[in-house]
């Protein structure tokens, strides 16, 4: 079984939000992720291309692919 959560790392414990179920005692496997600053600036530049190139894309007068299928 896989089950995606968040937990809050707080003194060198890890204390998740929600309970689990799993038999006290038992071992599981555990990958970390969080987001990096790093990561945020990406996404801000990504949002901001695809708004500053969507003018572009989304112009009919300049569809050369299209008009080259017309031929």
């Amino acid at each position: 079984m896989s089950t995606t959560l968040e937990a809050v790392y707080e003194q060198g414990w890890l204390k998740p939000l929600k309970p689990l179920s799993p038999p006290e005692h038992s071992r599981v496997p555990l990958t970390l992720t969080s987001e990096v600053a790093e990561d945020v600036g990406r996404q801000e530049w990504r949002l901001h291309s695809e708004r500053s190139s969507m003018p572009v894309w989304d112009n009919p007068a300049d569809d050369v692919f299209h008009m080259s299928l017309k031929k």
